[in-house]
């Protein structure tokens, strides 16, 4: 499994509530998507940055959805460039489906 991690500084801070209408307003366009277990929303504490934390099957389909349209989507909605870092993630632990998940050896 990988782990992607993308951020993102806003030009202006915004508050929970903002982010969270706007999250909102992107989270139906990510299910679905192939290989994409699970996205996190994620909002500094000073409201200065957003992302998403992404659990994925493997790391080509996590580069299909990190084109340069989704690129351009997100300096759009946002007004910046994303970044996106990728981590290996061989063991998951899922306490809500009570489940140790981790790569074959």
């Amino acid at each position: 499994m990988i782990i992607a991690m993308t951020a993102f500084k806003l030009p202006q801070p915004i508050t929970t509530k903002e982010a969270r209408r706007v999250f909102l307003g992107t989270a139906p366009t990510y299910q679905g998507v192939p290989g994409l277990f699970k996205k996190h929303y994620v909002l500094s504490e000073d409201g200065g940055t957003a992302g998403g934390v992404y659990l994925w099957n493997s790391r080509e389909e996590a580069e299909a959805l990190y084109t340069n349209a989704w690129r351009a989507f997100v300096a759009e909605k946002y007004g910046t460039e994303p970044t996106v870092t990728f981590f290996d993630s061989p063991v998951t632990v899922d306490n809500l489906a009570q489940q140790v998940l981790a790569d074959e050896a």
